[in-house]
């Protein structure tokens, strides 16, 4: 058994303070600066992921920070042209361009390309925030500033961090990865509370009705959590809400079923 009294060997590595084993694992800081790793190995660790991460942070934050009011909107990259939800995405983009606000989305095919092609043909900013994936989602053609991300974690906080608020059309996972953040962050005061629209009544009301029977009705929520999520059903209506709170007026919507 160790001796508790015996003197640990320790030492200060920037923030951190390292002692006995942590020695061996952390190494010496100045000296690994100089020294030059074999076969880039550097690159495979977990210091040079941080730098990373670091590096697209600034990129998004530098790009965007001029771009202006925006609205982020979400939903199916599946939905192709002539899909209602498609021409009603594209509706929503011109509507908010032609309001003056630009449309922010996640820059792939489906309702993300619809409503970036709405705002593009509107004349307004058209963002688009793409994410390297596995079987390369690229670009649609329609976005006229685009930003490539590798981390979705960081792409996730450039549409809150510069969007005035969110449409949410019928979507998968993403989508709802995207919905339930967005939810978690207002609820949690992280960011102010800016409307959240989910778009058709027809998709979105089963989700409501279980919230309230489970979630609701467990006491996991509290009842004004529910106002959190504005549902529409036209694309008029939700430009109405965001042209309305652009120009500083309230702007009411159903909630729920």
């Amino acid at each position: 058994m160790a001796n508790p009294g015996a003197k640990s060997k320790n030492g200060r590595r920037g923030r951190l303070t390292v002692r006995g084993k942590a020695m061996d694992q952390i190494g010496n800081a100045d000296e690994g600066v100089l020294h030059r790793e074999r076969d880039s190995e550097f690159v495979h660790t977990d210091p040079w992921r941080a730098l990373r991460i670091l590096g697209e942070f600034v990129d998004g934050f530098d790009a965007l920070a001029r771009v202006g009011h925006c609205v982020s909107v979400f939903g199916s990259s599946r939905v192709r042209e002539g899909h209602p939800h498609y021409a009603a995405a594209q509706e929503v983009g011109r509507g908010l361009a032609e309001a003056g606000l630009g449309v922010i989305t996640g820059g792939g095919p489906g309702v993300m390309e619809a409503a970036n092609r709405g705002a593009f043909e509107a004349g307004g900013m058209s963002i688009g925030c793409n994410i390297e994936l596995p079987h390369e989602q690229h670009a649609n053609e329609y976005v006229s500033l685009q930003i490539d991300f590798r981390y979705f974690f960081v792409r996730k906080t450039m549409f809150v961090k510069y969007s005035e608020g969110f449409v949410v059309f019928p979507g998968g996972f993403g989508t709802m990865d995207e919905l339930f953040e967005a939810l978690t962050l207002i609820q949690t005061g992280k960011t102010r509370g800016f409307p959240l629209v989910l778009y058709g009544s027809e998709f979105w009301d089963d989700l409501i009705v279980w919230m309230r029977k489970r979630l609701l009705a467990d006491g996991l929520i509290d009842p004004e959590d529910l106002n959190l999520m504005h549902i529409l059903d036209t694309p008029e209506e939700v430009c109405e809400v965001f042209a309305n709170m652009h120009l500083g007026h309230d702007a009411p919507a159903r909630t729920g079923p």
